[in-house]
């Protein structure tokens, strides 16, 4: 017989007694002693952060995080289920700047390491109330008590622990490499993290003319387009496609010659009558060509104020004529020390710029572009200047622009394993299918070597001691 169920029932009503009975009874903990003999199913739950309270996607995951054990604990398998909580990292630290009112780095060191460290310990824990009811009305069975911290001595440790296996597999390296980077958190950031907060933005798109020395034609220049008009004081060489064809043409108004890919004349000249082509030359020709500075802050860097070759130049935007700022991008910096330029980065931690450029000196570099571009139209070598609309990597946790630069940074080396990692993906059952094999295969097809050190002070510190 079944029972009638009357149409006014309250369906969080019984949820609710559900929940109570499963309390009275101790269900969830009675569900693990009559399988502590059985096999053990082992599930990695990755923990939330307790700095904020759970949405709507915490409530989704948590969901099939609960399905999974439950199924594994019905086939008679033993699955412990301990709650964790992620304490470390920026989240945490973002929180305790505004809390103690600290601007950065600087501020945290002068205040002192231990007070910042001890304001994050005190706020870590601040909803761990809400996470328990919320998770429980959820009806997930999961352990709290027996709960795990990421600043738990023995979860360092552990990490401690599989860094050093790592380091045994020859798979930590220290290295320059051009790094997304929060100055407003004063740290970089993994290109996961980077990808995270796209935003289309606005910036200026300006041409600029690079005057040639001892070039075949006298008083010609080449010219360069660039959206970031603050690296400029930071430009140490120009690069050209070595297959590409460039010409030198004379503006017929001004009397003036210009080098630039012959496929973006077009695009800087409406009529054919209102230039003359004098040479057309491949990218090849114009290797080794000097160029006076356009600015004077580095004019003394070794090998520097040259034109290089490289394939990776295209024809699809700008003038064919690439700027390179090996210190803020990452093909710059790659051919730029492979010719021995020594890299100049005259940015301070909060991305102002330091002395070393002292127009500027003090001025956030991206704030710095009108004054620059000002600069440059009163020196002469503004050519045009529009404005461009793109998408932008933003910092997730403060909504600020970051910023690409050179950072000195630690890594895990694991480019060398894509084709392993690929192989053992393709072994995995996947639900759905579409998500292991094209969103997560074509992630681990492009892995690059990961950077797990942050310039921060909340967190599990690297087992690393340098002789110096």
């Amino acid at each position: 017989m079944f029972k009638a169920i009357s149409s006014k029932v309250s369906f969080p009503g019984m949820e609710e007694e559900v929940l109570k009975l499963w309390k009275d009874q101790d269900t969830f903990k009675k569900s693990l002693e009559i399988r502590k003999e059985g096999k053990e199913f082992v599930f990695y739950d990755g923990p939330p952060f307790a700095t904020g309270l759970p949405h709507y996607g915490h409530l989704l995951a948590g969901t099939i995080k609960d399905i999974i054990p439950r199924y594994q604990t019905m086939r008679g398998h033993y699955v412990s289920r301990r709650f964790g909580w992620d304490c470390h990292g920026l989240p945490i630290e973002a929180l305790a700047q505004d809390e103690l009112n600290l601007a950065g780095a600087p501020a945290i060191q002068e205040a002192g390491v231990d007070v910042f460290n001890e304001q994050c310990r005190s706020m870590v824990t601040t909803y761990v109330e809400e996470w328990e009811k919320t998770v429980t009305r959820m009806g997930r069975w999961v352990d709290f008590k027996n709960d795990y911290k990421t600043m738990d001595k023995s979860f360092m440790e552990t990490i401690w622990w599989v860094f050093s296996e790592l380091w045994k597999q020859d798979r930590i390296y220290k290295a320059h490499r051009i790094m997304p980077y929060s100055w407003k958190l004063n740290t970089p950031l993994s290109n996961f993290e980077a990808g995270r907060n796209y935003q289309d933005v606005q910036d200026p798109a300006i041409t600029v003319r690079v005057r040639l020395i001892d070039f075949e034609f006298e008083q010609a220049s080449a010219l360069i387009w660039t959206t970031t008009p603050w690296t400029l004081p930071g430009n140490l060489a120009l690069c050209a496609g070595p297959e590409i064809d460039y010409v030198a043409l004379k503006n017929k108004e001004t009397q003036e010659i210009f080098v630039l890919a012959a496929a973006r004349v077009s695009a800087y000249y409406k009529q054919e009558e209102d230039y003359e082509i004098l040479k057309t030359y491949k990218g090849a020709e114009l290797k080794g060509i000097k160029y006076e500075p356009i600015f004077d802050f580095f004019e003394d860097n070794p090998n520097s104020f040259q034109i290089l070759n490289d394939d990776f130049v295209s024809t699809e935007d700008g003038t064919g004529m690439v700027h390179m700022a090996p210190a803020y991008g990452e093909d710059d910096y790659r051919i730029c020390r492979a010719v021995d330029i020594p890299l100049v980065d005259p940015l301070d931690e909060d991305c102002t710029f330091t002395a070393q450029v002292p127009d500027y000196v003090g001025r956030f570099c991206k704030e710095a572009d009108k004054a620059i571009i000002k600069a440059l139209k009163q020196g002469g070598a503004l050519i045009h200047q529009s404005t461009i609309q793109h998408s932008y990597p933003f910092c997730e946790r403060t909504d600020t622009p970051l910023i690409y630069r050179a950072i000195d940074a630690w890594y895990v080396r694991v480019e060398d394993l894509r084709e392993r990692m690929l192989k053992h993906n393709s072994t995995i059952h996947w639900m759905p299918g579409h998500v292991g094999e094209k969103r997560f295969a074509n992630w681990l097809a492009d892995a690059k070597d990961w950077n797990i050190s942050r310039n921060r002070f909340w967190g599990s510190c690297m087992p690393v001691w340098v002789n110096i």
